[in-house]
């Protein structure tokens, strides 16, 4: 396969070395970074080669004269903060290439019809970051409940507990309207693999919602979840902070648990080189998890109202800037 070109906003993020990484191994070529913070000495360790810039202006100049040399941007990788995505997802397709975009792809489901508009129009694809759909243990589940023949409902207890210090607060991801609060920035993924595997979604209700933890239950066409979210340390099982663990991840159904806490690290790399093979996730994709996510943050909390997660009588903790 020839090699692609690609460019990439949002360098100095934390998950930008992942799609550096992936570039790297799909043997890509990034041509090009953005980032209004200088901290990118991470290019060095793929692409100590590529131009880099801290204005827009001057990256959309140095793109567009490359494009007029005949070096086409084949790729526009976007790992800038979630309210962003919107605005560089379009700048990629003016340019004329295609986007691979990290979750969540938009925070609001109407931005998602605009830009279904927008790609029609460039003739180019927007691909998504759904890498859990990856995960083998992931695509075991949904094999065995898509083939199952009983139609049956699934009883499920979601947890994902990550712990962040108080400069997230500080930071866009802290800022409910930038990242889209506890619900979207770190629990779409979650809601979009449930969503593939047990179908859409039928009820939603929301038991707490605050600065460092959610909470609710969803009844999908054939499972019933109780989720919580958490970026709080106290909220951690007594034998993870033992272990010095700072994520906690479990999916248990109908009592068992799913394996499913390692084997993160390849699936940027595997979702570029089911992209470049025609097998990406698309903008529909996502339609189904961001109207979730969106409803989630906008619904009012109904308190300890049965069937709730047990996570949710901990003690909640002050916003530590208020």
């Amino acid at each position: 396969m020839r090699q692609k070109n690609f460019a990439l906003i949002g360098a100095a993020g934390y998950i930008a070395p992942r799609h550096m990484k992936a570039i790297a191994e799909i043997k890509g070529k990034l041509l090009a970074a953005l980032d209004p913070s200088d901290s990118v000495g991470i290019l060095d360790s793929f692409f100590p080669d590529a131009d880099f810039f801290v204005e827009l202006e001057r990256f959309d100049r140095h793109l567009d004269r490359l494009i007029r040399e005949g070096i086409p941007i084949h790729f526009l990788s976007v790992c800038s903060p979630n309210y962003l995505h919107d605005s560089h997802i379009r700048f990629g397709l003016r340019l004329g290439a295609d986007v691979i975009c990290e979750k969540p792809l938009v925070l609001n489901p109407w931005n998602v019809d605009a830009l279904s508009e927008m790609e029609y129009e460039s003739g180019k694809k927007i691909y998504t970051i759904l890498q859990l759909r990856w995960h083998p243990s992931m695509i075991d589940l949904h094999n065995k409940v898509s083939k199952s023949r009983k139609i049956r409902i699934y009883d499920i207890d979601l947890t994902y507990l990550t712990a962040r210090g108080n400069w997230y607060y500080t930071s866009w991801k802290g800022d409910e309207e930038k990242s889209g609060g506890i619900a979207t920035n770190i629990g779409i993924h979650f809601f979009d693999v449930l969503i593939w595997i047990f179908g859409g979604v039928k009820r939603n209700v929301v038991h707490l919602h605050t600065h460092d933890r959610a909470a609710g239950y969803l009844e999908l066409e054939r499972a019933r979840v109780r989720w919580f979210l958490s970026i709080n340390e106290d909220v951690f099982p007594e034998e993870i902070k033992r272990q010095g663990k700072r994520t906690y991840r479990s999916l248990v159904i109908d009592g068992e648990e799913v394996e499913f806490s390692e084997g993160f690290e390849e699936l940027h790399t595997l979702s570029y080189r089911k992209i470049l093979h025609g097998e990406g996730f698309g903008i529909d994709e996502v339609r189904s998890s961001i109207q979730l996510a969106h409803d989630i943050r906008n619904a009012e909390p109904v308190g300890f109202v049965k069937p709730y997660h047990p996570l949710v009588e901990t003690k909640l903790s002050p916003h530590p800037f208020r």
